[in-house]
Order: C-alpha cells, then structure tokens, then sequence
C-alpha cells in the first residue's frame, strides 16, 4: 500500500487523493491545509495546518499530492523532493519559467517518482488516439488543429468570479487552463515545438457588456433571469451535493449556505463587475521540429463538453470528439469509427474523461513497481509544455513570432 500526503486538500488534491484511496488502494496518512474543514477530509489522517510543519518532519509517507495555489507550489515541491517523497503536482507546475526550472531540477535530483498533472494524457481516449497514430494509420503527421471549449459557465465559474480570474493573483489564462492541451498536442506529435505565434484577448466579461439595470450580485439582480452567467442558476440547484463546482464556493452545502455565499463571497457577483483579467478566447499556432503545425484555440463561449481535434497526415486523418475517434484511410476512402467513451465527462467533476483516475494510477503504479515509464511525461518534457506557455503569452502580448529552445 502507497502512503500519501496531501498539501492543499481542496478540489483538485481531494480529488486525486480520494481516487488513489479508492481505486488505487493508497492510505492518506497526512493532510496540509490552512482550512480545518478540508483537514478533515481524510479521517484518520495526520493533520497540519501549513506544509511546512509537515515539511519539517521526517518523510512521513511515501508520496505527496501537492495541489496549492499555483503560485505557491515551488518551495513546497523543492523541499517535499529534497526530503524523498515522490510527487504528484498539480499543474500548473508554477507561474513563472524560473520557477518550473526549479521544480524540475528538484525532481532530476531527488530521484523520486514525479508526476505533473497532465491528466489528458491519460485518457483512454488519448491512449486510443496514440496507438493510431504509432500503427501509422494517417501516414506522416501534416498538422492538427484542436479547440478547448472551456464553457460558458466554467470561464464565469473559475476565471471570472474565481481563482484563477487575475494574473497578478494567478497566472495568465493559458498556463492555468491549457497547458493541459499544449502538453498534450505535444505528446500526439511526438516532436517538440521551435516556433509559438498567438493572439486574444479579453472580450465579453467586462463593465462595458453590462446589460442596464443589472446589479453587483445575481441575488438582487433584476435581469439575473435572461443572463447566461446567473451564479443563482449555476450554484442554487446544486444544494446539498457535495459535488464540484459546489465545493469550492462554500463548505455549508445546504440551500441556506450557498444562499449565503452568494450574498457574501466572490462566486456570488456579476460577471461584468468583478476584477477579471485573463482572456476569455486565445488562439495558438505552433511548429514542431520537423516543419508540422498545429493550431490551439481555447474558447470561453461554448457548451461545457470534450476537446474537438482533428490530426491531418499524409495517408489519412483522424476526427475525435472526445468519446470517438473516426479514421478515414486516403488508399481505400474507408472511414472507421472507434468508441473510446469512459465513465465521466470532461469537467473536473467527471474526472476529465477518465483522466485524473489514469494519472493517479499510473503514479501509484510506478511508485509500487519502480517502473517510471507508467508516468507519461517527464520533468523535461512537463518543462517544455510550459514554456510553450510562456511563449504564446509573449507573442500574444507582443505581436511576434517567439521561438524555443
């Protein structure tokens, strides 16, 4: 049995450590957490109110998840690795290049199992699509051409009225949401990337949209009802689930509880009168070493529903929705469709289509079995996704063409 500890037990750490718990047959035997409700998560656990009074201790278990704020993820991972704990860390790795430098250079020394959170590399539906791609189905990879779509509701839940709203208080929208989908069109080219180019912008959540008469809070808003951002009608039929988004709003789940918090708190507040000022749409281009390209768009103004993609190459292409995969052959004109739907749906909530459970997995495994290759992404390889990253932000703010290392 891996023994876990958790640095910072909210809706991310919780979730990976409840599936380690779970399907992994891991014991959590230590919880960080500023917040005494989220140290109570897991009964039986050592609880500590700050990492490092965990931190100053002998390694107390075998592996850590630490899922803190972004920002606040170098000094706990440099200590956590220098102490021989192998980590599992949420991505983003941290928010700023020097600061990934750091990790990664923590982890090649410490020798641990290390694991970034790239949990669409995961999927079984990623795993379906890589197979094609290594049986040589499209021929040589020409370009790809992949969309995030973020939801309406997610932009206004997370990056709007929540935590990741500001870049002063966070990181910029890309890093935060989509090195996800840069890490993961990386890892279906098989080749790194030389050259970033990317545009967007802020463009609909802002005081200039605001429809006449609306309030500062959906709760007292007279046109709360024609909004498509309504905090009333995203949170109030949760009440009484224990489920995210609910869980990150209030700790008190019951109707009067959320009723509370969006009186009171920042989830509760008019999308055009917060304090946003991530994008709410970016596109991407990208070359990868050999001369292929890729095109990312992320997107606040869809459904809440499974990257899109499509892979051009030079014998057929591939179309994929998430749930299937549908290969047309160039020689015989055939199209082939495969089902890879998994239990759960794309949000963090449905485990992103059975990713976060894979990952979790896979990190356990390589633990118990000493075998890293069960982990899917190296430190280097988590460090270059990154800076992808911190490229497109440069072109984006800039208007040049930025290449990589």
């Amino acid at each position: 049995m891996v023994t876990l500890a958790v640095v910072g037990a909210g809706s991310r750490g919780t979730a990976y450590a409840r599936h380690a718990v779970e399907h992994g047959g891991a014991e959590v035997v230590a919880v960080a957490d500023p917040l005494e409700t989220r140290r109570t998560r897991f009964p039986g656990a050592a609880r500590y109110p700050d990492w490092r009074a965990l931190a100053a201790l002998p390694r107390q278990a075998d592996a850590v998840i630490i899922a803190t704020l972004d920002r606040d993820h170098v000094e706990p991972a440099e200590r956590f690795a220098e102490l021989g704990y192998h980590i599992l860390l949420e991505k983003p790795m941290a928010v700023t290049e020097e600061d990934c430098r750091r990790i990664v250079a923590a982890a090649e020394r410490s020798g641990s199992v290390f694991a970034v959170c790239h949990v669409l590399r995961y999927m079984p539906y990623t795993k379906a699509l890589r197979a094609l791609l290594d049986e040589g189905r499209v021929g040589e990879i020409v370009s790809i051409q992949h969309l995030e779509p973020v939801g309406w509701w997610h932009q206004a839940h997370s990056y709007v009225r929540g935590n990741w709203r500001r870049s002063d208080e966070s990181t910029f929208m890309l890093l935060a949401k989509s090195c996800h989908d840069l890490d993961w069109l990386v890892h279906l080219a098989g080749r790194p990337v030389t050259r970033v180019s990317s545009f967007g912008g802020l463009k609909h959540f802002t005081a200039a949209n605001r429809p006449a008469g609306a309030a500062d809070r959906c709760l007292e808003c007279a046109v709360e009802a024609t909004c498509p951002y309504s905090a009333s009608r995203l949170y109030l039929p949760l009440a009484g689930q224990d489920i995210w988004p609910l869980s990150v709003i209030t700790d008190d789940l019951s109707e009067e509880g959320v009723r509370r918090a969006l009186a009171t708190g920042p989830y509760g507040r008019c999308v055009y009168a917060c304090d946003n000022d991530v994008v709410d749409h970016q596109v991407v281009n990208l070359e990868f070493e050999g001369g292929a390209t890729a095109s990312f768009t992320m997107t606040a103004f869809t459904p809440s529903m499974h990257r899109q993609t499509r892979v051009f190459g030079t014998h057929g292409s591939i179309e994929g929705d998430g749930d299937r995969l549908t290969v047309t052959d160039f020689v015989t004109g055939e199209t082939t469709t495969i089902d890879t739907r998994p239990t759960g749906d794309a949000t963090a909530a449905g485990g992103h289509g059975g990713g976060d459970g894979g990952l979790v997995g896979a990190f356990l495994e390589a633990i118990a079995t000493g075998d890293r290759s069960r982990v899917l992404s190296s430190p280097s390889e988590s460090l270059h996704s990154h800076l992808i990253a911190f490229a497109a932000e440069q072109s984006r703010l800039t208007g040049t063409t930025v290449p990589l290392e």
